[in-house]
Parts: C-alpha cells; sequence; structure tokens
C-alpha cells in the first residue's frame, strides 16, 4: 500500500466544490436487485465504511470492478449486475462515502485515498472467496479518477481497463458547475491527471463515450485514448448518446465492447 497521507486534493475539497461534485444519496432496503448478489461494506478508516454489491457468476470469470458517476449508487445497477454476468463477468460496483450504505463524508481526497483502500480489499476477497480470474478496473465519469488512480498504480495487479464517460481535464468541469479553476488555485498539473496516468498504462484499454455528452464531451474521450499508452486499445462512440442516456441510447454496443474487452484478456491469460 502507498502512502495514502500524501494523496492530497484539499484544493477540490472545498465548499463550493463539494456541493456540486458530489450528489450523495442513501440505499434504502435491499434495492431493486435481481438476481443473486452480495452486500459488502469496505472499512476505509477508523468507523467508516463503503458499500459495495457484488454480483457474482463464476469462480473463474474476470472481475470487473466499478467505480460509478456522481449521482449514481450500487443500487442503480442492479439490472445491469445480470447483464454482465450473463457475458459470464463478476461484476463489482462500489460506492463513495455517503453513498447508499455507506457512511461518512465524500470528498475528493477521500475518494481517491479510498480507491487504493477498496483495491486492495477486492483483491484479498477475491483471493479469499476462491474467485481467480483476471481483476479490471472500470471507471464511469467521476469514476474514471478511481479507476485511473489504481492503473496507475497497480499495473501489475490488474490486466485491463475500461473507462466510460471519463473526464481528460478537470478544469471545464469545475466552470460547468460554476467553479472559476483559477479563483480557487486548481491547476491541471496539481489535479487528477487523467492524461498522465492513462499514458502510463500498457494493457488492453477500452475507452466508451456518447457521441453528444453534454457533461465531459466526446473530446475528453478521444483525448484520453490519444494518451492510452496501450498498444491494444479501442474507443467506442455511442451514436446520438450524451452523458445520461447512454445506457439508454447504445446498451447493445455498449456491452458487446466490453464482451470483446473481456474475451480478448481472457484468452491472452490475463
Amino acid at each position: 500500500m502507498i502512502d495514502l497521507s500524501k494523496i492530497d486534493y484539499s484544493i477540490l475539497d472545498q465548499p463550493e466544490v463539494l456541493m456540486f461534485l458530489f450528489h450523495p444519496r442513501p440505499e434504502w432496503g435491499g434495492g431493486g436487485r435481481i438476481g443473486p448478489a452480495q452486500d459488502i461494506l469496505i472499512p476505509v478508516e477508523a468507523d467508516v465504511v463503503v458499500g459495495g454489491r457484488f454480483h457474482m457468476v463464476d469462480p473463474s470469470a474476470p472481475n470487473i470492478l466499478f467505480f460509478h458517476g456522481n449521482g449514481e449508487i450500487v443500487g442503480d445497477y442492479d439490472e445491469m449486475g445480470p447483464l454482465y454476468n450473463r457475458m459470464g463477468i463478476n461484476f463489482m460496483p462500489v460506492d463513495y462515502r455517503g453513498y447508499g450504505r455507506s457512511t461518512g463524508r465524500p470528498t475528493v481526497t477521500a475518494m481517491m485515498r479510498d480507491c487504493h483502500v477498496i483495491f486492495d480489499f477486492v483483491v484479498r476477497w477475491l483471493e479469499e472467496e476462491g474467485y481467480s480470474g483476471p481483476l479490471i478496473p472500470m471507471g464511469r465519469s467521476l469514476g474514471s479518477a478511481s479507476a485511473l488512480e489504481i492503473v496507475a498504480h497497480y499495473k501489475d495487479r490488474i490486466e485491463g481497463l475500461i473507462v466510460e464517460s471519463g473526464f481528460a481535464y478537470a478544469g471545464p468541469l469545475l466552470r460547468l458547475i460554476g467553479v472559476d479553476p483559477d479563483a480557487i488555485g486548481y491547476k491541471e498539473e496539481e489535479g487528477f491527471r487523467n492524461l498522465e496516468k492513462i499514458r502510463g498504462f500498457l494493457k488492453p484499454t477500452l475507452i466508451i463515450h456518447a457521441e453528444r455528452d453534454h457533461i465531459i464531451p466526446f473530446s475528453d474521450g478521444k483525448a484520453l485514448y490519444n494518451a492510452c499508452g496501450a498498444q491494444d486499445k479501442r474507443l467506442v462512440m455511442v451514436p446520438g448518446a450524451n452523458h445520461n442516456d447512454i445506457f439508454l441510447q447504445g446498451l447493445a454496443e455498449y456491452m458487446q465492447a466490453i464482451k470483446m474487452l473481456v474475451e480478448k484478456i481472457t484468452q491472452t491469460g490475463g
């Protein structure tokens, strides 16, 4: 484990940023799950846990560790879990602090520290439960930061990467929510550095992005694709879709692209 105390995004943990960046909401009851799933609570700090819901289909199946967007919770993916399972994929969405069944309060620093703790927990959990397939981080929207943080530090322990609706630059996002990056002292080179992180990842990578994404433009997906250091990389554009209806507009090609990546990784012994 790296020294988590050195991960510091306090420049983004100002109230005027957090109130727009995170939209936590609780999950009541057991959600609307379809099929078997195991609810997990991951200790990330003293008296703080982060919830996950693991849709597991087979001990030898590949495993996708999924970090969702800022307005979602793991319960929103109860219908997606069985879709992954039918493709022979174990699907493990996890929340952020304050989301779903998690405790605590979400901040950018906590999110970026917690993804390391979550990754370490999941690796151990899979081993203890007898799941031996390859591990593939995936991040949607805000969750792309967590997925890219993981691939930047644990290249030897993962076999691929999926980024959906991910951002290359945080500055435009801040402006979209009404925050002037210059006014708060934010500099891209001192922030998430998603381009830098994906540049150093050389294993199979899939980038999925909506053609008409109105929050994170398609050009960000293209920038991530161009920066990616992997020889085996693919950019899938979902035609006519925007940030919030990408599943509705392009679910078939979305899932087919993921299936192709996963099959490639399993066939090469990942």
